[in-house]
């Protein structure tokens, strides 16, 4: 039986199965929004990522229910820590990053499989197999990758926000009211730390503390120019220090620490350009400096 053979029969077995698995979908009973548990009992927003998007409604299909009888507590938290750092929580909640992670470490090794076998690349079972633990690390990829977007989405915008504050309170404003102008003012930009001030605002509006509200925000970016700095916020509040003075000192001392950052990069990155100029750079000009010589001497010899 000769490939062609083969491709047909893993065809059909294929399409039979999706649609048995079409059917039993539609006609099962259907348990999701039951099983989802949200904080604020609403849907969740549409992700940016195409990814996630394209893998939810796989994952209230075929994995979901798998999810759920991963009970492990301290994965679940660590779960939950990343998608809190990562800014997914409006987006998954633990269960769906689960299942999206059982849902790719089958979907990616089993496509590349049949790739593999339909175009006949010569890739060994081994390293197929080795694709189910990738696919299952792979949503943690992404949201360690979201997460350093996020880091220096933040980074570039806190200096100027913390003038902005300090500017506020000393014009008489309260820092929380502050807080709302930089808000409304952030509207229809991409500023991470704008979305996440506005998430602090709803949290006091719904109930939490300010000092509750703004460790949660120093939780949700997990950064350490962050975390000082909802510390010295919730310092300056329980002390009764002034706000615009201690705001400034803080934008001062993230201008210090980004410049200081900056200092590291550019020696790293001349570090950096060492490897590529010694193997091609300084041989390309000894070739250059010294050929003409070379040819000279053993032409000159003859």
């Amino acid at each position: 039986m000769g490939s062609a053979e083969w491709i047909l029969i893993l065809g059909l077995i294929f399409a039979g199965l999706a649609v048995y698995l079409f059917m039993s979908a539609i006609l099962g009973n259907q348990t999701d929004k039951q099983q989802l548990s949200w904080a604020n009992n609403s849907e969740p927003v549409k992700s940016k990522s195409g990814i996630i998007n394209l893998s939810r409604p796989l994952i209230h299909q075929f994995t979901l229910q798998h999810a759920l009888r991963i009970q492990s507590v301290g994965y679940r938290k660590r779960v939950a820590q990343k998608i809190k750092t990562a800014g997914l929580g409006r987006e998954l909640n633990v269960d769906e990053f689960i299942g999206m992670q059982i849902l790719w470490a089958f979907f990616f090794p089993g496509f590349c499989a049949v790739m593999n076998f339909a175009l006949e690349m010569g890739f060994s079972n081994m390293m197929i197999g080795i694709l189910v633990p990738f696919g299952f690390y792979l949503p943690m990829l992404h949201a360690g990758g979201m997460k350093k977007q996020r880091e220096l989405n933040v980074r570039m915008d806190m200096p100027f926000y913390i003038d902005l504050l300090a500017l506020s309170v000393e014009a008489g404003l309260d820092l929380f009211q502050a807080i709302q102008k930089i808000v409304d003012k952030a509207q229809g930009t991409e500023s991470v730390l704008a979305d996440e001030l506005a998430i602090v605002l709803r949290d006091i509006q719904i109930g939490s503390s300010k000092e509750q509200a703004l460790k949660e925000l120093g939780e949700r970016l997990d950064m350490p120019e962050m975390t000082s700095f909802v510390a010295v916020l919730i310092d300056a509040g329980r002390s009764g220090a002034p706000i615009g003075s201690v705001l400034k000192d803080q934008s001062n001392q993230m201008r210090m620490e980004r410049f200081v950052r900056a200092e590291k990069l550019g020696a790293k990155a001349s570090q950096s350009m060492l490897i590529p100029m010694m193997l091609f750079i300084v041989p390309a000009v000894f070739i250059m400096v010294l050929g003409p010589v070379a040819l000279s001497f053993i032409y000159g010899k003859k």
